[in-house]
């Protein structure tokens, strides 16, 4: 546990290097932060949190910089001024139950979130196949049609038509509704192995039908990683902390590797707004990166907006510029739908 001043230190180092990039003396938090307190008793204190892990110095005559626990706290600072459930995550939500032109939206996002943060925007939906599905249906439509209604966990529909080899009456196809309803509140990726292997258990006289059903609604259910939308890093090369080349492109490897990618969206997929910071991410491409996202969820999907930017991030600014983007896309959708009325 950190005393209250041992706490304003570190919060005027974060803030300091955020905006400066330069190492952090006790004189100039003195000077210019807690002016206060003499720079003899800010040393003492610096030394102190950088025993503590919240502080460190590149070489032993230096200022301090933040450690990654020094940025979390004063990121969490930061968020106990920002509602966690405020304008950012409503926006999402908002546009995720319109569901029309989601992804053009999100890919939009990712764009503008480039343009006006100077970091990389991002934005993701997850697939349809982790949705829990609330109740199957098989419609005979005729001789040898069935119309196959997949309802999801906050009522969104999905249907197709499956032509069958052998005509099958509405009693077998509600009797194999019924066997794929047993296993209704749960997600279609954890249960479709499952399912299959008993549907063909129960129902061997109508096998080519039974799995040509599990087929169907595995293609109409989709892919098993989220979609991600990566807009331009070309403004970060103007970045000083990404004057390194090889760091620029250990980032610029790591954002076009789909799997890791996804499994950063993963990570970042709490409802609410996300952050995390560097060593946290746990992703090796991400050392020295963090990523600020708001995540919503509706029909039982979540969409993912945010930043990818350097440890040495403007976490206010970023935050600021995902509610802004929303609400730009939010009022130019507003805008078309007056239009069509």
């Amino acid at each position: 546990m950190i005393t209250e001043r041992q706490l304003e230190v570190v919060l005027s180092v974060v803030y300091e290097y955020i905006k400066n990039g330069e190492t952090v003396g006790s004189r100039t938090v003195s000077r210019r932060y807690l002016t206060g307190r003499s720079s003899a008793t800010i040393r003492n204190e610096m030394s102190d949190l950088e025993d503590l892990g919240f502080l460190k110095q590149t070489h032993a005559s230096s200022g301090r910089i933040p450690t990654t626990q020094g940025y979390r706290l004063y990121v969490d600072s930061v968020l106990q001024r920002v509602d966690n459930a405020g304008p950012s995550v409503k926006l999402l939500k908002k546009m995720m139950e319109h569901r029309q032109g989601l992804e053009k939206m999100l890919a939009s996002a990712s764009e503008m979130l480039s343009r006006v943060s100077d970091y990389v925007g991002i934005a993701a939906i997850t697939p349809l196949d982790t949705v829990r599905f609330h109740h199957v249906n098989f419609v005979r439509m005729g001789e040898r049609q069935v119309l196959l209604l997949v309802v999801l966990q906050g009522g969104l529909v999905h249907q197709k038509f499956i032509d069958v080899a052998v005509d099958m009456s509405q009693e077998d196809l509600d009797s194999l509704a019924a066997k794929l309803n047993h296993f209704s509140g749960m997600a279609w990726s954890d249960i479709k192995k499952t399912v299959k292997k008993e549907l063909l258990a129960d129902i061997g006289r109508y096998h080519d039908e039974c799995e040509k059903a599990v087929s169907a609604i595995d293609s109409m259910l989709g892919a098993h990683e989220p979609k991600i939308f990566t807009g331009s890093f070309s403004h970060m090369m103007n970045l000083q902390d990404f004057q390194d080349l090889g760091r620029m492109q250990a980032l610029c490897s790591f954002l076009e590797e789909e799997e890791s990618m996804a499994e950063l969206v993963k990570r970042c997929s709490i409802d609410g707004l996300n952050v995390m910071i560097g060593e946290e991410n746990g992703l090796p491409g991400m050392k020295g990166s963090s990523i600020v996202a708001a995540t919503g969820e509706a029909g039982g999907q979540k969409a993912v907006v945010g930043v990818i930017g350097p440890e040495r991030m403007d976490y206010e600014k970023a935050i600021a510029s995902i509610d802004g983007v929303l609400r730009k896309l939010d009022s130019e959708s507003a805008e078309k739908e007056e239009i069509k009325k």
